[in-house]
């Protein structure tokens, strides 16, 4: 994350000698509209930095734009924009045809991700069943989440962000990203891994720092990921659509332990 992340804010520290005042170091939310074709398509709320990954992430995990579709992903041009800092434009390739029953003006907040869709039903996105057979070492799992906490730089700074790292099944991190938002985190990762032609990502997994909701697990479905583990906990509704997509899903990482909730088999 770059020093866009955080900024520093003045406060009153409250402690047994009394009050003092001091600076503190706090996490960034801003807004961030993602325009597709010159039309806004979402208003994520997240922190800045990768918002090209961001954008491209979102894009795809919400299966608007398939591999191979972003043609070019630039900050806004547009010389009557309020905040043209906090505004991407994506054009895909020539001849993609962007479906006209998207719907658009999503709004997706930090804290529980894309809101207001048509319906329920809507929020289900048709994904294949997994066939990968990949099988993941027990300490490749349980040395994630550390691994994923080392680069942590922001949040060793703020303490106010969520991570998500894409591994490879030998345990090495081929990328972190920080945000406000932990599904804003995992897009950034699948933004870095679409922006690199390295979708469906087989044999890899990913971790997250927060718990794991069914977004989160919807969004690597798409992504083709085989495993996703966590800190923290897993809902009832992510369980539900990890064991229909042939997904392993692995909560409570601490120390050497964890939780496999579905997929146990993918474990050695």
């Amino acid at each position: 994350m770059n020093d866009q992340g955080s900024v520093d804010r003045e406060i009153v520290r409250y402690e047994r000698g009394g009050p003092s005042r001091e600076s503190d170091r706090v996490t960034v939310e801003e807004p961030c509209e993602i325009r597709l074709g010159g039309a806004p398509v979402a208003v994520v709320m997240r922190t800045p930095g990768h918002d090209r990954e961001l954008a491209a992430g979102f894009l795809f995990s919400e299966t608007i734009v398939a591999p191979g579709e972003i043609g070019t992903i630039s900050a806004c041009k547009d010389p009557d924009a309020l905040n043209p800092e906090n505004i991407v434009e994506v054009k895909v390739v020539p001849g993609v045809e962007i479906a006209d029953t998207l719907q658009r003006n999503f709004y997706a907040t930090s804290s529980c991700g894309v809101c207001g869709k048509a319906s329920i039903e809507a929020i289900r996105l048709a994904t294949e069943r997994l066939r990968d057979a990949t099988r993941f070492r027990r300490d490749i799992i349980a040395g994630a989440v550390p691994a994923l906490r080392a680069a942590q730089e922001t949040f060793e700074a703020t303490g106010g962000l969520h991570a998500a790292g894409l591994l490879s099944a030998g345990g090495e991190v081929l990328v972190v990203r920080e945000d406000v938002g932990r599904h804003n985190a995992v897009d950034k990762v699948l933004g870095w891994a679409y922006l690199r032609d390295m979708l469906p990502l087989s044999g890899h997994f990913l971790v997250v720092s927060g718990r794991q909701s069914f977004e989160i697990v919807q969004k690597a479905l798409v992504a083709g990921l085989p495993l996703v583990a966590g800190v923290s906990a897993v809902s009832s509704l992510a369980i539900d659509l990890a064991e229909e997509g042939g997904m392993t899903l692995v909560g409570f990482v601490r120390g050497d332990n964890f939780v496999a909730y579905t997929g146990a088999e993918r474990v050695i």
